[in-house]
């Protein structure tokens, strides 16, 4: 079986990609990526070392697909993962579009001519952002938890975000290009016969992971937090009570691999939640605790700032995921900061590496 993984320098392709080459042997791995992302060069030569062929190759480019031997499935971890990208200060937008839009239609011509069978990995931002504001919350003692007593909207539940909560703007312009991404996946995969699968993401995390703030953020605070440098807890009035889900990519990996076995299995679900659910979330004041007996105690000054996009809670409720392909995240998130620390700790100079 031939697997094609574009951006497989990034950290999600470079730990799917080693996952995959160390629990299949019958598998020829094709690699793409452009390393727009700094840090992605650091992965070149273990890629190179465990595709079959490796490409340097922009998605965006129709001319560099022609290079692009046919594969049996495509796993695309290719995007600008940042819901403030293409926003002021974060890159252009018409960038933005060509990266996470252009490139995934390009992606399906070329699965339209190799009929290859495509899974998107894509993020929990695709989720309307006003209903996700206005979520009934009460605070504990350092986070936010959602208030079961309430009427809350259609596709949540005290499990978290299902899938049939609505995509309905604003979304962000990144979540835009992504549930554009989805729906044009979806529909090339009905009109040309070829398998696709949707894996809506939440928050990926583990060592090696490009640390910055608005894209990997358990890993950023980590690194930050042992390097003492300044850190910040921006909205929630300053309190760091905003929470998140965490998972780390290897148990993506499995999952896919369980997508591609199954083939074009119509039984199984096209659109997929795939998160460590309520059980791995974690507040940033939960976090900096962490830190503090990791560490020592490093102080985290509150903020006034309110910044666009930012939500107090998202969790994935990834139950869909359990039942219907039999999956479960084997990493916990206390397993994930301790191989996030080990690896700070090992590369100290990380942070200006990566971000």
């Amino acid at each position: 079986m031939k697997i094609l993984i574009t951006g497989i320098c990034g950290f999600v392709g470079s730990q799917i990609a080693r996952r995959i080459k160390a629990v299949r042997d019958d598998v020829q791995l094709i690699g793409l990526d452009n390393f727009l992302r700094a840090g992605s060069e650091l992965n070149r030569r273990d890629a190179e070392q465990l595709c079959d062929t490796f490409l340097h190759a922009d998605m965006r480019c129709g001319d560099d697909w022609d290079s692009v031997p046919e594969a049996d499935w495509v796993i695309d971890c290719a995007a600008l993962p940042s819901v403030l990208a293409g926003t002021e200060g974060h890159g252009s937008s018409r960038q933005l579009i060509g990266h996470n839009l252009i490139g995934t239609l390009n992606l399906l011509e070329y699965c339209r001519r190799s009929s290859a069978g495509v899974i998107l990995i894509s993020t929990s931002r695709v989720y309307s952002i006003r209903p996700l504001a206005a979520l009934p919350l009460h605070e504990s003692t350092d986070r936010y938890e959602l208030d079961a007593s309430q009427a809350l909207p259609v596709g949540i539940s005290t499990e978290g975000i299902a899938e049939s909560f609505s995509t309905s703007p604003p979304v962000s312009l990144y979540g835009a290009t992504k549930v554009a991404s989805e729906t044009m996946a979806l529909e090339y995969g009905q009109a040309f016969g070829f398998p696709v699968r949707v894996n809506r993401c939440g928050v990926l995390a583990g060592a090696g992971q490009f640390a910055r703030a608005d894209q990997g953020i358990f890993s950023f605070w980590v690194h930050s937090h042992r390097a003492k440098r300044p850190l910040r807890y921006i909205g929630c009035r300053g309190t760091g009570f905003q929470v998140r889900d965490c998972l780390h990519p290897i148990d993506v990996a499995d999952l896919v691999l369980k997508q591609i076995d199954a083939g074009s299995d119509s039984d199984k679900p096209l659109v997929t939640n795939v998160s460590g659910g309520l059980e791995s979330s974690r507040s940033l004041c939960q976090l900096t605790r962490w830190c503090d007996r990791r560490f020592g105690p490093h102080a985290v000054a509150g903020s006034d700032e309110v910044r666009r996009f930012d939500l107090p809670w998202i969790v994935l409720d990834s139950s869909l995921a359990r039942s219907a392909w039999h999956w479960s995240p084997r990493r916990t998130t206390e397993m994930i900061l301790e191989e996030i620390a080990e690896f700070a700790s090992r590369s100290p100079d990380w942070l200006e590496i990566s971000s």
